[in-house]
């Protein structure tokens, strides 16, 4: 029986969590969920409905997993908890130095609905996460460090956008390179989070909008901008759309450490053509780790720390060991 899925959301994220669906053997698209008029919502996806956010409340028993694709400022700090209480759940809550307090409120709601609900999916938080565990755990006298980009995060183009006066946005993560350099020689510099990364901004403003006040408010925003060389630029919607269409994205984790007096390196690296995309197919695999953590008795939040790697994957035990073993 295929896992049924609903999809939350259709921007580009949503629109990615599609594509993911209709490639995995054992899943099916149930139903997309928007809050705007459903009637002006048109998906890749044939025969398969459009429903608004109200319908939720009554679709219970047809969907087995709800994947949420909204922005990490606003969103998902109320969406994921509501529907926690409904649906086993899964969302890309990004905002590393809010995940605990996420984490917690969407465990109260799974615990108290006896559902699974995973946060924070994607490659990062998600894969570079379980990259940074590993490393530590094989090399506990270590140091690690996360490089992103050159590329768009979809979650600081998203926050931008919500300022007052923005049409469109998009923002590049740029790192260092001569701090990337030095840790990929074992030197194990202490860096800053201005040493590392650089944030260059892209902005369409709205007809007789204050440039100066978003900028501002840009620069200064917390726990996206504020702690970093900022660039912002201001743009036609024309130049946003031919110089700056595609939403690629990756990086790398690093981590230095030694046995004794022997050094080691551990490099994991990721290069996107599409992010949404990308993520789009880890939250499809943590959907089909949610559901099969539900049916085996697990409830409350999840991280990608608290899945048993094969429930991610759509092969049998016996395959995985004669193949990925």
């Amino acid at each position: 029986m295929s896992i049924r899925i609903g999809i939350l959301g259709y921007g580009n994220l949503g629109k990615g969590v599609e594509k993911a669906v209709n490639m995995n053997p054992d899943q099916e698209l149930a139903a997309v969920f928007t809050r705007r008029d459903p009637k002006t919502v048109r998906i890749a996806s044939e025969g398969v409905e459009v429903r608004h956010t109200d319908d939720l409340e009554k679709m219970t028993d047809q969907i087995d997993v709800l994947v949420i694709c909204g922005g990490s400022a606003t969103d998902l700090p109320e969406m994921t908890p509501k529907y926690a209480a409904l649906y086993n759940v899964v969302d890309s809550f990004d905002t590393h130095a809010n995940i605990p307090a996420h984490f917690c409120h969407v465990n109260q709601a799974a615990l108290s609905a006896g559902k699974v609900g995973i946060i924070s999916c994607g490659w990062d938080p998600g894969m570079f996460s379980l990259s940074r565990l590993y490393a530590h755990s094989v090399l506990p006298d270590g140091h690690d460090y996360t490089f992103w980009g050159r590329g768009v995060s979809q979650g600081h183009s998203d926050a931008i956008r919500r300022i007052d006066g923005v049409k469109d946005a998009r923002q590049y993560t740029v790192p260092v390179e001569d701090a990337l350099q030095a840790v990929r020689d074992g030197l194990n510099p202490q860096l800053t989070v201005r040493q590392k990364h650089t944030r260059e901004c892209w902005v369409v403003a709205e007809d007789g909008a204050d440039t100066a006040r978003i900028e501002k408010e840009i620069k200064e925003m917390p726990n996206y901008f504020s702690d970093y060389d900022t660039t912002v630029h201001f743009i036609s919607e024309e130049e946003l759309l031919r110089d700056h269409r595609g939403l690629p994205h990756g990086g790398s984790v690093i981590y230095s450490g030694q046995t004794g007096d022997q050094k080691h390196v551990i490099e994991f690296s990721l290069k996107l053509d599409s992010n949404p995309e990308f993520t789009g197919s880890v939250l499809a695999a943590a959907a089909r780790a949610a559901w099969r953590m539900n049916l085996d008795g697990q409830s409350g939040a999840k991280t990608m720390f608290d899945i048993a790697p094969k429930y991610l994957s759509p092969c049998s035990d016996e395959w995985l060991r004669a193949h990925y073993l």
